[in-house]
């Protein structure tokens, strides 16, 4: 009998223990990876209560990283993630992420003409299957102090001018930069000939040594601008840090460049190692809900998909983010480059 009865409190101990060990009904989680401004907490909340899920949002800060988060563990460690559409061809040619089924996505008939037809927007279609959804965009220009700068600067050679040492910001990723010193010195931002590299390289070193520093996010860029006075900012996030900047109390003024403005298509796609497609397509089809997706310029001045940008005038020529010609090659060059090794280290004779 005391056996049994020892018996008997270690078999209620242990099922007492396995009891509290589980939760009485686990939650399902998505996992986001999204830019700054894509995912902000309490329109996510919305979505958490409206399904009956938690969101786990994690933030990038470069192309670069989002490629190593997303192609790690054949995209099994997230869900659904954004990126530019020259991005985009990428992963879908590396099958990390799922084809789109647009039935469950109905909020695209709320976005403009141009980003409906989804045929026509290079990168994310492939035989007639859709694998991500436009969101966000953005041209990439130059934001300047009007108190520094007596006339607006006109090019982004602007960066490299001396008379602006130290007083110049500029963004931390090596396709970008790349496609910028390509472009200034007449050759094609996207597909560098190899008998280039050498000479953009050496003109990407002539900035390093111009430049303040390289940012990563638009609120770094913003503390940075205002802590050490600075002149001029290469905007890569565009809309968003110029409000973020005249939000600080920065007179500061912003200008597409002459010789035209990188431009990025920012789109939602699901990866294929998606715990459940269908909550991902859910969390899309959210996004382009006018009071969520409008929150993108009103909180944060981006341009979303569902209204026309207040920056740019017909006259000015926007640059499409295409695919470059090596990334690998532009990212082990660009952390030479960026660490401040010297060039006889790592640029071919």
């Amino acid at each position: 009998m005391l056996l049994n009865r020892h018996l008997g409190r270690l078999i209620t101990a242990l099922s007492v223990a396995l009891v509290l060990s589980f939760p009485a009904h686990a939650v399902e989680t998505l996992r986001v990876m999204a830019w700054p401004g894509y995912a902000d907490s309490d329109l996510v909340k919305v979505f958490e209560k409206r399904f009956g899920v938690r969101v786990e949002v994690s933030f990038v800060s470069s192309d670069d990283v989002l490629r190593k988060k997303i192609s790690a563990n054949q995209g099994g460690d997230f869900d659904v993630f954004a990126a530019n559409t020259a991005e985009m061809e990428y992963y879908i040619a590396q099958n990390l992420v799922a084809p789109l089924q647009l039935s469950a996505i109905p909020n695209i008939a709320h976005q403009l003409p141009r980003f409906r037809d989804l045929r026509v927007i290079s990168g994310i279609t492939r035989q007639e299957q859709v694998f991500a959804i436009p969101y966000a965009y953005s041209e990439i220009g130059l934001i300047y102090d009007r108190k520094q700068f007596k006339v607006a600067p006109t090019s982004m050679a602007a960066m490299w001018d001396p008379e602006y040492k130290g007083r110049i910001l500029a963004f931390n990723a090596s396709s970008h930069n790349f496609s910028i010193a390509s472009l200034l010195l007449g050759g094609s931002p996207f597909q560098i000939e190899d008998k280039q590299f050498n000479k953009v390289a050496e003109h990407l070193i002539a900035l390093r040594r111009n430049v303040l520093t390289f940012y990563t996010l638009p609120e770094e860029s913003v503390q940075l601008f205002g802590k050490y006075s600075a002149a001029l900012l290469f905007a890569n996030y565009g809309g968003q840090q110029l409000k973020q900047l005249r939000d600080a109390g920065a007179d500061v003024a912003y200008v597409i460049p002459r010789e035209g403005a990188l431009a990025w298509l920012d789109c939602w796609a699901v990866t294929r190692g998606a715990k459940n497609k269908r909550l991902a397509e859910s969390w899309i089809n959210y996004t382009l809900e006018p009071g969520v997706s409008g929150e993108l310029t009103r909180r944060h001045g981006l341009s979303s998909t569902i209204e026309d940008s207040p920056l740019v005038n017909n006259s000015d020529k926007l640059i499409w983010l295409k695919p470059v010609e090596n990334a690998q090659r532009r990212e082990a060059l660009w952390n030479h480059i960026i660490s401040g090794d010297s060039p006889e280290k790592f640029l071919t004779p």
